[in-house]
């Protein structure tokens, strides 16, 4: 007869080690849960019934944010030294609000946390006084009016949609001279014909094609890239992801354009790194 198996995140919610099958769905997908030694990052990962807790390893003390995506932000905020202490930033595509906890974590002095969705917000962010939340809101119609002022920076993680089409209202919303951070997804951005089954792009040429024709088209809407890195997580269904920091540049300004084939290389460079990272470590957090 075969041993009993169950499911990981209900297992390790009756060990006690977790209150929640949610939350321990997130640390399980963050790469935070060892068995035995082995990382696993799925959930529906069936385990013995007889799973004891001197089995289980948790990484850290769990999940430090709100949800997962925090973790893209945080590398952020490390490899481009991104200043956010005092600073009023803009959260677009906030979902539950993990880029904001990352920001808030860091000393920001206020995030105004934009999201076209309803109900997905953090309670706990939903009550901080450093939060402005604006649910149901299409932030490519947004103005400054609405939010109160220019922002003194943005950071995003949108889905469904092109950040291309978001730049206007970015522009239109922060300082001049407002650094960013953004995550540039593969799979909205690659058209369809290049997005593969369970809508994941694989292929690291699209990877490159992608990057270069979204970071020029970020330069042709008035910012610069001051860097790209990759996020050090793959998103939910596994696509590797890209970061990308920008400043925003005054009415008339001059952008220093990188060099065509040096950016090109150095794009090729950054892919070829990505796609070796995930060949080794899977969904682990990456921190270079």
């Amino acid at each position: 007869m075969a041993k009993q198996k169950e499911r990981l995140d209900k297992k390790l919610v009756e060990l006690g080690l977790f209150d929640s099958r949610e939350k321990a769905k997130k640390s399980i997908m963050a790469g935070l849960v060892e068995i035995d030694g082995t990382v696993h990052t799925k959930a529906g990962d069936q385990v013995p019934a007889e799973l004891s807790k001197e089995q289980v390893t948790l990484k850290g003390e769990g999940l430090p944010y709100v949800s997962r995506g925090g973790f893209k932000l945080e590398k952020g905020l490390k490899v481009f030294e991104f200043p956010v202490k005092d600073r009023w930033f803009l959260d677009i595509g906030a979902s539950t609000g993990g880029f904001t906890d990352v920001l808030l974590q860091n000393g920001a002095g206020h995030v105004t946390s934009i999201d076209v969705g309803y109900g997905q917000f953090d309670w706990k962010l939903r009550n901080d006084e450093r939060v402005t939340c604006m649910e149901r809101t299409n932030f490519r119609k947004t103005t400054p009016e609405d939010i109160g002022g220019l922002a003194d920076g943005s950071v995003m993680d949108v889905s469904f949609i092109s950040i291309l089409k978001l730049m206007p209202a970015i522009h239109r919303c922060v300082k001049d001279g407002a650094l960013g951070i953004w995550l540039i997804k593969p799979q909205f951005e690659a058209g369809k014909e290049n997005v593969g089954k369970n809508g994941v792009v694989r292929d690291p040429e699209i990877h490159k094609k992608v990057l270069i024709a979204t970071t020029t088209g970020i330069e042709a809407n008035g910012f610069s890239v001051l860097g790209l890195s990759f996020s050090p997580i793959r998103g939910p269904k596994g696509n590797i992801e890209f970061l990308c920091f920008s400043r925003k540049e005054g009415a008339g300004a001059a952008i220093d354009h990188q060099d065509a084939i040096s950016g090109v290389d150095r794009i090729a460079a950054l892919v070829d790194s990505a796609h070796e990272h995930f060949r080794h470590h899977g969904q682990e957090n990456a921190t270079s």
